[in-house]
């Protein structure tokens, strides 16, 4: 079991290079592997949350692995512990939704071969940033998830599908250069680029300028990759105009690990301020700014894709205002709030994708009456607007509850009314989007309105999949399933950089 986490890497990397070489004309067989490759991700991420120990009444996973044979710090080890295996349960569900989903809508593209490779490449980018102990490291597979990201975002090569990547990739490169000067600056500090021994020489000197200077470096560049406001430019026109399954991945895990997740892991394990005020004030401030601000924007699309990438930046406000909480229910609250979003939003724009296709439109006042015509998408799309929405019993009815719960319990109650009204405002908008594509009258051709527009087959199952997962998702109230998942993730972080270092085996 110590050795599978190099999986998580070496699996996808490999199968992305085995398929430029030997599958170029044999895109049936790349579609198949990869479907597999993704099932076999999720099943070892899930088999990895059972597979620690019970301690203080929730289950502690933790591996430590030295790569190659070299002993830490000198050498590039690679671990695991709670917040880890949680989130790579969270990518790989997502991926095989979406690879699966691709099997169908790619049907209309060419180079099939070349997506399947880039999309594992970005996979195995997002798995090595949370299966690594090494900032550098950090930074070698936050730009292969950035640079595979940049080309999927243009893969349709029109004019704003180019344009949009452009932007994209202008914005990445900058935040890449900003989070690689913070490594070079708490390598400088503090010799080493181990983020254990780094967090246990930050723990032994204290901060200084110098690492005060590179941590504000590393929150700028994470919170530009996860698209926080006032750091979202890119994302309203990436989302859109990228192919379908390559929005939901952009929205529903790319900008959580390459910006939630750096941001959190730096930020509260290795600077350990997860009991500063400033830092957890700052969350506070950028996370409820972003809610609001960017549902605001959402009501004012008629893009259904540009309607959607808004309420990203919104959702993710929701997350990171619940970890500026600085309380355990706070910071659990937001990584459920993360999970769910990651389902819900991905559903949405694999929606997005199918109403697409068979319309030929993203605008909602060129739709209407698609319950009838689509009803599989129909139904799947209620299921998700009812569930970013924050409507029972759906999973983010629980999520934002318990963030609006936690904002009350730690004296923020201003926080608690935002969260409230930014739901209703999503709620809004939502009844907005599935009153002109799906009930509305009917603004298509009378072609396509004596036509069965429904999505093929994978599309369908892969909206199911989520679908049914957005309902599931609520049980991880249930307390065998919280201390499994849940609970063991936000420990890893409310315990700081002790915590950390215990895990790792220095303290």
């Amino acid at each position: 079991m110590t050795n599978l986490p190099v999986l998580f890497v070496a699996l996808p990397l490999a199968m992305g290079f085995l398929y430029i070489l030997l599958l170029k004309q044999r895109p049936y067989v790349a579609e198949i592997v990869s479907v597999a490759v993704t099932l076999v991700l999720l099943l070892l991420a899930l088999s990895l949350a059972g597979a620690g120990t019970f301690q203080d009444g929730y289950l502690v996973t933790s591996f430590n692995l030295p790569v190659g044979g070299w002993d830490i710090p000198l050498g590039i080890n690679i671990f695991l512990d709670g917040l880890t295996v949680f989130m790579l349960i969270v990518v790989n569900l997502v991926s095989f939704a979406v690879i699966l989903y691709s099997v169908n809508y790619l049907q209309r593209y060419t180079s099939r071969t070349y997506f399947y490779s880039l999309i594992l490449f970005m996979l195995a980018g997002m798995n090595g940033m949370l299966i690594t102990g090494d900032l550098f490291n950090l930074f070698v597979f936050l730009e292969l998830a950035s640079v595979s990201s940049y080309i999927l975002v243009s893969f349709g090569v029109e004019a704003e599908e180019l344009e949009a990547a452009f932007k994209y990739l202008v914005m990445g490169a900058i935040a890449s250069a900003l989070i690689l000067l913070a490594v070079i600056l708490v390598y400088l500090v503090t010799g080493t680029l181990n983020m254990a021994y780094a967090a246990q020489f930050i723990q032994e000197q204290g901060m200084n300028r110098a690492l005060y200077f590179a941590f504000a470096l590393f929150m700028m560049g994470f919170s530009l990759k996860a698209a926080l406001i006032p750091f979202h430019a890119w994302l309203p026109d990436a989302h859109p105009s990228a192919p379908a399954p390559i929005s939901a991945m952009l929205s529903g895990v790319v900008i959580k690990v390459l910006g939630v997740y750096a941001m959190l892991r730096v930020g509260f394990n290795v600077f350990d301020l997860g009991a500063d005020p400033v830092f957890l004030n700052l969350l506070l401030v950028i996370g409820g700014i972003s809610m609001i601000i960017g549902v605001l924007l959402a009501l004012y699309q008629w893009d259904i894709k540009r309607l959607f990438a808004y309420h990203s930046i919104s959702q993710m406000g929701y997350v990171i205002m619940a970890v500026g909480l600085g309380t355990s229910l706070g910071i659990a609250a937001g990584l459920f709030h993360l999970f769910n979003h990651a389902i819900f939003k991905s559903l949405l724009f694999l929606n997005s994708g199918a109403i697409e296709a068979a319309t030929g439109t993203r605008s909602l006042k060129k739709m209407g009456g698609l319950a009838k015509l689509m009803p599989v998408t129909g139904v799947t799309s209620m299921v998700g607007s009812l569930s970013i929405s924050g409507v029972p019993p759906f999973n983010g009815f629980w999520s934002k509850v318990l963030i609006i719960f936690a904002a009350v319990l730690a004296g923020r109650p201003v926080y608690a009314l935002l969260a409230v009204i930014g739901s209703i405002l999503t709620l809004a908008s939502f009844m907005k989007v599935q009153r002109y594509a799906f009930w509305g009258k009917s603004h298509l051709s009378e072609k396509k309105q004596n036509s069965n527009l429904e999505a093929p087959l994978f599309m369908k199952v892969s909206m199911l999949f989520l679908a049914i997962f957005c309902i599931f998702l609520s049980f991880l109230i249930v307390p065998v399933l919280r201390e499994m998942i849940l609970t063991p993730a936000g420990e890893d972080l409310i315990r700081g950089a002790s915590g950390y270092l215990a895990r790792v085996g220095i303290l």
